[in-house]
C-alpha cells in the first residue's frame, strides 16, 4: 500500500474557512464485512479498530450541543460496532436526525437480520452505497454476488416504507465511479437510477448522490500502481470550480475517528490531518480529541486542506450529500 500524503501535502488549494457547525460525522470503526476497491477507509473484514464505550459517550454529549441537527454515522460498516443500535437510539431520543451510511450487504449477514426494522423503527436515514445500476459493475468494484445481496436488501427496505413516496424513512443511494474518472451529472444518473431499477426490481429510492472518488488510501494507492495518479489528479485539477467552495462539507461538518479524534472530513482522518482549533484547551498539543470541543465554537476556523481537497471542489462537486452544484 502506498503512503499517499506526501504527493498531496503540498498544494495551491484554495484557504477556507469553517461556517456554523450543524453535522457531526462519526466514524464507529474500519471492519467491513466487505474491502471494496474504491474504499477511503481502506476497511475490510480483517480491520480490528473500533470505538469504545467511552469514545461513545463523549460523542453523545457532544451531541447535545444545540447547535446539532444531524449525526451522520459511517465505517467500516458502522452497524458492526457493539454500540451502535445504543448509540442511534439515545441519538433519536434527543432529537437528532441519524444516517446510517449502510453498505446493504450487512442486511443479510448473520445477527443481523433485524437491523432493517431496527432503522426503520427508529426513523434512521439510510444512505447505501450502490455503485451503479448494472451488476457487472458492482461486482467489478465490490466483489462477486454483492449486487444481488444489495438488491435483496433494498427490497426489504423498500417493504418497511424506506423510499416509498408519502414515507418519512429516507433511503438515498451513492455512485461511485468505477475508475479514475468524474461522476456524470447527478440529476441525470438519479433518473437512470431510478428508471433501472424500478423497471428490473420494483425497488424505489428517494435520491442519488454522486460521490468522486478520492486519490487517497487503497484507490490512491492503486492510482500511483497503476501509473495513473497524476494523470487523475490532472483531471481533478482542471475541473476545479471555485463556486464549488462555499459548499464544501467540511464548512458546517466535523468528522471523529473511533478514538474521538476531530478531522476536518473523513478524507483528512484517512491522511492523520487533525483538525486545527488553536483556541481550544488542546492548543498545544498535536491532535484535537472532541471533548476538548464540547462548548468550543469552530466558526471561523481555518480548515485544513492537501491536494486531494480538490476531489470535493472537480465538476459538479462531490460531498456526503452528492454533487453541489
Amino acid at each position: 500500500m502506498h503512503k499517499m500524503m506526501p504527493l498531496l501535502k503540498h498544494t495551491d488549494f484554495p484557504a477556507i474557512r469553517r461556517g456554523k457547525l450543524d453535522t457531526l460525522q462519526i466514524n464507529v470503526g474500519y471492519k467491513c464485512n466487505q474491502a471494496c476497491f474504491h474504499c477511503h477507509v481502506n476497511a475490510s473484514p480483517k480491520r480490528k479498530e473500533m470505538m469504545s464505550r467511552e469514545t461513545m459517550e463523549t460523542v453523545l454529549e457532544f451531541a447535545k450541543d444545540s447547535r446539532i441537527t444531524t449525526v451522520d454515522i459511517t465505517g467500516g460498516a458502522p452497524e458492526l460496532n457493539p454500540y451502535f443500535r445504543e448509540m442511534v437510539t439515545r441519538l433519536r431520543g434527543m432529537g437528532r436526525r441519524v444516517i446510517d451510511r449502510c453498505n446493504l450487504t450487512i442486511l443479510e449477514e448473520p445477527g443481523f437480520e433485524d437491523m432493517p426494522a431496527f432503522l426503520a423503527d427508529n426513523g434512521v436515514a439510510i444512505t447505501a452505497s450502490l455503485p451503479c445500476y448494472s451488476e457487472e459493475n458492482v461486482n467489478q468494484q465490490r466483489g462477486d454476488g454483492v449486487y444481488a445481496a444489495s438488491i435483496r436488501a433494498l427490497k426489504k427496505l423498500n417493504a418497511l416504507g424506506y423510499g416509498r413516496p408519502g414515507a418519512d424513512l429516507e433511503l438515498n443511494l451513492v455512485y461511485n465511479p468505477v475508475g479514475p474518472h468524474l461522476p456524470p451529472a447527478q440529476e441525470e444518473l438519479q433518473a437512470a437510477y431510478q428508471r433501472e431499477l424500478a423497471s428490473r426490481h420494483g425497488i424505489e429510492f428517494n435520491q442519488l448522490f454522486t460521490l468522486a472518488n478520492m486519490p487517497i488510501a487503497r484507490f490512491g494507492s492503486t492510482l500511483v500502481s497503476k501509473g495513473h495518479f497524476y494523470d487523475y489528479m490532472a483531471l481533478l485539477r482542471g475541473a476545479h470550480s471555485d463556486d464549488n467552495l462555499s459548499g464544501v462539507m467540511c464548512r458546517n461538518l466535523i468528522s471523529v475517528d473511533y478514538r474521538g479524534y476531530v478531522y476536518d472530513c473523513d478524507f483528512n482522518q484517512m491522511l492523520g490531518i487533525p483538525l486545527h482549533a488553536a483556541s481550544s484547551s488542546n492548543s498545544q498539543r498535536p491532535r484535537t480529541h472532541l471533548r476538548d470541543l464540547i462548548d468550543y465554537d469552530l466558526e471561523g476556523n481555518p480548515i485544513m486542506v492537501a491536494d486531494h481537497c480538490y476531489g470535493c471542489t472537480a465538476g459538479q462537486g462531490s460531498s456526503c450529500g452528492g454533487a453541489l452544484q
